[in-house]
């Protein structure tokens, strides 16, 4: 395992995007357990696209405009739901201690897709795991599988910590009404920003 495989994919993992939005928007709204649940969801999205990396099924998505064109615009589809789901329910981001917490499996389903449905994760593994795999070795499968294991061991430890910082400070933010009506409009441009980004890659 090399340094720069670690320090590479730690920066990867730390820049906000779609999971970190998403994994913030939990913790502020619902508290620790489902920002760590957010973040849990986030880096189970990530195994599809590692074993469509192990399989090769994302040649598929290389080489083919239109499979990887299909599944781009259903994940920006899918973001401005995010945003329009934000902006629309007016309870998503109020504090009540006696409600009952946010379901894991919504969470987790929510956080799975938001992954799921980003056609330049899997690039990402075609472009970046296969530079520290040794060409031409039996391992090859075992090794990247391995790599993946890290990033996504990574991903989870860093999206935790976005959730837990978040819940931290959700009382003191959230009990402010302006503040509340400002962050989810931050987080619903934060999703159409994301979408649009994925739409135009």
């Amino acid at each position: 395992m090399s340094v720069a495989f670690l320090l590479t994919t730690l920066i990867v993992v730390v820049t906000p995007g779609t999971g970190v939005v998403y994994t913030l928007a939990a913790g502020l709204s619902h508290g620790r357990r489902a920002g760590v649940v957010a973040a849990f969801a986030c880096t189970v999205g990530i195994v599809p696209h590692l074993v469509a990396t192990v399989t090769g099924l994302a040649a598929l998505l290389h080489t083919s405009a239109v499979a990887y064109e299909t599944v781009k615009y259903l994940g920006v589809a899918y973001l401005l739901y995010m945003a329009w789901s934000t902006l629309r329910d007016k309870d998503a981001l109020v504090v009540e201690r006696d409600t009952a917490p946010r379901p894991a499996a919504r969470v987790i389903a929510s956080g799975v897709l938001l992954n799921l449905l980003n056609p330049k994760l899997t690039m990402f593994f075609v472009a970046f795991l296969p530079q520290f795999v040794p060409g031409g070795g039996q391992g090859s499968a075992r090794d990247l599988l391995a790599l993946g294991g890290v990033f996504m061991g990574l991903t989870f430890v860093v999206f935790a910590v976005y959730g837990l910082c978040a819940a931290a400070v959700r009382h003191r933010v959230l009990a402010r009404p302006r503040v509340l009506t400002g962050l989810r409009r931050v987080f619903a441009v934060c999703f159409v920003g994301l979408g649009a980004r994925l739409a135009v890659a």
